[in-house]
């Protein structure tokens, strides 16, 4: 028996009847044969981790825009700290925590340059529309590995596609994605606000207090424990927790999300990308790598990939290449 077989046989023994055992996977779009060590999930895990999109994602902005200072979450701390709350849920409730470690680092691969203010202006521009879930999807299907994609397992993809809105991802683990993004982002953009004193500690909302903790660690808490204690057939907060969450949400984006202090340059980097998608739609100037997709699905399609796939100092560094004037060398 090989070590991954032996880990097959273990899920068994520990995973709830309703988890996802790797050995039941749907498998993945191109057979391939199986490690002798890892689970398809594991693998499919691993392959996250060592893509090129998963690195770009330290460079990419989580809510506030080129922040000074070294501890503002970054799209990358986000996705971390989402796998965090999801393997400590999917722990506790016997599931699959390979598969569901796996989804979460693979959320938001596919998440534009400058938060969801760049995601916006894709979507307002590119005539197909713009969603960062599907273009997730897409980053591990179509665009890594020079075209080939991660090759990953089907109840991975799904649980990528189905993380934020919609219909619900089809495994459990994939729905403990789902939650745990939204449990990590509502905290950690709070510490943030505090931090960037856009928010004073004192201005949460005392009924949230009450109900889920005045600190982040205590909110967390409430928030894990909810979820643990109530879902089963489902995943699921209980409706006084809810509650709580929500009302927080909406506090949440009538005093940060919208906030003109946090929105300050989002109406600059949006029209940073505005003119990049503009140029190469018109110039077709893209890196060679593109040009397979440009052929295949037109320069449109080539040219959302591209800005997609920037980081927010490449945006910036592209956009001056393009747009500003250099100063005249003489040799």
């Amino acid at each position: 028996m090989t070590v991954r077989e032996r880990t097959g046989e273990n899920e068994k023994i520990i995973l709830c009847e309703n988890a996802m055992f790797s050995q039941d996977s749907k498998g993945r779009a191109v057979c391939e044969e199986e490690c002798s060590l890892r689970t398809a999930f594991q693998r499919d895990r691993d392959r996250i981790i060592h893509s090129k999109a998963f690195r770009r994602l330290k460079h990419k902005t989580q809510v506030f825009l080129a922040p000074e200072g070294d501890h503002y979450r970054t799209r990358l701390t986000h996705t971390l700290e989402v796998s965090q709350v999801a393997r400590t849920i999917a722990r506790a409730l016997r599931l699959n925590e390979d598969l569901t470690e796996a989804i979460a680092l693979g959320h938001d691969l596919g998440h534009t340059p400058f938060g969801h203010a760049g995601e916006r202006l894709l979507d307002r521009v590119f005539s197909g529309g713009f969603k960062h879930y599907e273009q997730s999807l897409r980053v591990v299907e179509r665009l890594e590995r020079d075209g080939r994609g991660l090759n990953l397992t089907y109840e991975v993809r799904n649980g990528i596609l189905c993380h934020t809105r919609g219909v619900q991802a089809e495994t459990l683990e994939g729905r403990v994605v789902r939650i745990a993004d939204k449990i990590a982002y509502l905290n950690h953009d709070i510490d943030d606000a505090i931090r960037a004193k856009v928010l004073g500690a004192d201005d949460i909302p005392e009924e949230v207090k009450k109900g889920l903790g005045g600190r982040l660690s205590e909110r967390i808490d409430s928030m894990v424990a909810s979820v643990v204690n109530n879902s089963g057939d489902d995943i699921k907060m209980d409706s006084k927790t809810e509650e709580c969450f929500n009302l927080l949400h909406s506090f949440m984006f009538e005093q940060v999300y919208l906030n003109p202090i946090a929105k300050a340059e989002e109406a600059k980097a949006q029209e940073v990308l505005k003119r990049l998608y503009e140029y190469f739609v018109k110039t077709g100037n893209l890196p060679e790598e593109y040009n397979i997709t440009v052929k295949s699905e037109g320069v449109e399609r080539a040219v959302c990939d591209y800005i997609a796939a920037m980081s927010d100092g490449y945006a910036l560094h592209v956009y001056e290449d393009v747009f500003i004037p250099k100063a005249w060398g003489v040799l």
